[in-house]
C-alpha cells in the first residue's frame, strides 16, 4: 500500500508541476478563463486509483469466489490463520478440515485463502 501512496503522490506533484499551478499569467493578472487542467487531473487521479486499487482487489475477490465455489471434498487447503488441512465435508457457511494431527475442526467457509499443491 505505501508503493501506491509514493507513487500517487510523485504523480500528483508531477501533474501539479506541469499544469502550471500557483503561476499567474504575464501582466500579472488572473485570467477569467475556465481552466480544463484542474478536469483532467481529477480524472487522472481517479483514472489512477481505480487501476491501481479497485481493479485488482475486485479481480482478487472474484479469484476468491471461484475457489470457493470449486471446493471438494480432499482438496488440500490453508486457511487465513495458516492451518494446513484436507476438506473432510462443505456446506454452505461451514467447512470441516481434518489436519495433520487426525484431528477434524469446522470453520467458516471464507477463512479458506487457497488451494495447496501437492507436496
Amino acid at each position: 500500500m505505501v508503493k501506491y501512496g509514493l507513487m500517487t503522490g510523485i504523480l500528483l506533484t508531477f501533474l501539479a508541476a506541469l499544469s502550471g499551478c500557483g503561476t499567474l499569467p504575464e501582466g500579472g493578472k488572473e485570467g477569467g478563463g475556465f481552466d480544463w487542467t484542474l478536469i483532467v487531473f481529477i480524472v487522472l487521479l481517479v483514472a489512477i486509483f481505480y487501476f491501481l486499487i479497485i481493479r485488482p482487489q475486485r479481480r482478487q475477490q472474484k479469484r476468491h469466489q471461484e475457489l470457493m465455489q470449486e471446493l471438494k471434498r480432499g482438496d488440500k487447503v490453508i486457511t487465513t490463520g495458516g492451518i494446513y488441512g484436507v476438506v473432510e465435508s462443505l456446506s454452505d457457511d461451514s467447512i470441516v478440515l481434518k489436519v495433520e494431527s487426525g484431528a477434524s475442526i469446522r470453520m467458516a467457509r471464507s477463512s479458506i485463502a487457497g488451494q495447496r499443491q501437492e507436496q
